[in-house]
Formats: structure tokens, sequence, C-alpha cells
């Protein structure tokens, strides 16, 4: 005989350690789940609004467009980028100030993006229509100051945990040095926890130099960061 862990009730044992009646709710339950689970995943491709970069050959009513605005002029970055106003106010407050107070926006109907590629300005406006990106770390650094920028902070956050799982000590200087300028707290953390765990190594690298002569308030948060770390060790850790 034992307790069930789902009702606590008395049963006769069965190797799933449950009850016959649990077990039984439990395949309905994952069946429910997995219904609603689909029903999300429709719902999601029904509201979901194509990108106007994805049907060129498509009318896509768009109603403004947006162009880099950089002192390296290329052809390129001439190219206009087509979008949806509604599509921008709605997913950047930024955009909808710009749209709504900007003279020059409102007659034209025209958006300059400063210091960015066409390429990234493309990236960035199809994540606003669909929510999808494929990142390598590169994009992943820009795409972030740039929804930092224009307060996209889905793309942000998303754009930010990429740049974690790629975070190794060879990077580690450079990204905790990026995530400070653009106020990203979760790779900050990460970064400055691979550096105090490794501060033997960390002096004695060029980056360190580096921050001793441009960025000295940076070395001393890092310090700060290891001392506490010193102080204030994880239970069952040596400091």
């Amino acid at each position: 005989m034992s307790n069930c862990q789902g009702c606590r009730r008395t049963y006769w044992s069965y190797e799933c350690g449950i009850c016959k009646d649990c077990f039984v709710r439990s395949g309905k339950t994952v069946n429910e789940l997995q219904r609603e689970i689909e029903e999300l995943k429709d719902k999601i491709a029904f509201l979901r609004i194509p990108s106007p970069l994805d049907h060129h050959d498509q009318p896509s009513y768009t109603d403004v467009v947006l162009l880099t605005a950089s002192d390296d002029r290329t052809p390129e970055s001439s190219v206009p980028v087509p979008a949806h106003k509604a599509v921008l106010v709605n997913r950047s407050p930024m955009l909808k100030a710009k749209l709504e107070n900007e003279m020059e926006e409102k007659q034209t109907a025209t958006i300059e993006i400063s210091d960015v590629s066409h390429d990234v300005l493309c990236e960035f406006i199809n994540y606003l229509y669909t929510a999808e990106i494929c990142l390598d770390e590169k994009l992943a650094c820009e795409l972030l100051e740039l929804a930092e920028n224009y307060e996209v902070k889905h793309l942000k956050a998303y754009c930010e945990e990429f740049l974690v799982s790629k975070l190794n000590w060879e990077n580690s200087i450079t990204r905790y040095v990026f995530a400070h300028r653009h106020n990203a707290k979760r790779l900050l953390l990460a970064a400055v926890s691979l550096i105090t765990n490794n501060m033997s190594s960390f002096i004695e690298r060029d980056e360190y130099m580096k921050l001793v002569k441009k960025e000295p308030g940076l070395l001393v948060e890092i310090y700060e960061a290891y001392l506490y770390k010193q102080i204030n060790p994880v239970p069952g850790k040596s400091p």
C-alpha cells in the first residue's frame, strides 16, 4: 500500500506512484493541454500580421517607409523599408512618438533610423510583424541596441537571452561593457559572474588594461562584485 502523489489517498502500489483515478485524470489533462496548445497556435497564426518584406509581389497597403540615416550612405541604405503605421505605433513607443509628434515624419510618412544598416533595419521591422528572427551574435548586439533605443522590450529581452546563451570566457569582458552601456541587466550579471570567478586570469588580459585606461568605473564595479562574492559566498562553494 502507498500514498498517491496526486490525491494522497492510500492505494495499491503501481509503478507510476499515483492511483488509478489520478492516472486516468492526468491523461485527460495532458490531452486537454495539447488541444489548448494547438488552439493557441491556430490563434497566433490567425492574428499574425504578414511582413511587407515577405510579399514583394503582392500589395501590402503600407503607409510609411523607414530609411537608414547614417553618414556612410550607400545605394542599399537609400532603399526604403515599407511598413504600416498601425503596426509601428503598437510595437514601439518611440516610433509612435515620431509619427504623432514630429512634423516631418507626419507629413512625409518617412522615418529615418540612425546608425543602423539596411539589413539590420529590415530584420528589426520584420520582427515587429512576426516576433521571429534568426540571430547570430553580431545581429543580436545590433538589434538589442536598436530595440533599446525604440523601446521594443520583447526584442531586447530575446536578444539578451541569446547573448547570455553565447557567453564565454573569451567574450565576457566585451559583453560586460556592452551590457553596461545598454542596460542589459541579465547579460551584465552573467558576464560579471563569469569574470569574478576568474579574477586571476582577468587581470592578465589585454581588456583589463583597456578598462583601467578607458572605463575605470566599470573596473571598480567588477571589484565590488568580486569582494561581495568573497564576503558572501554561495553555500556549498568555497570563496
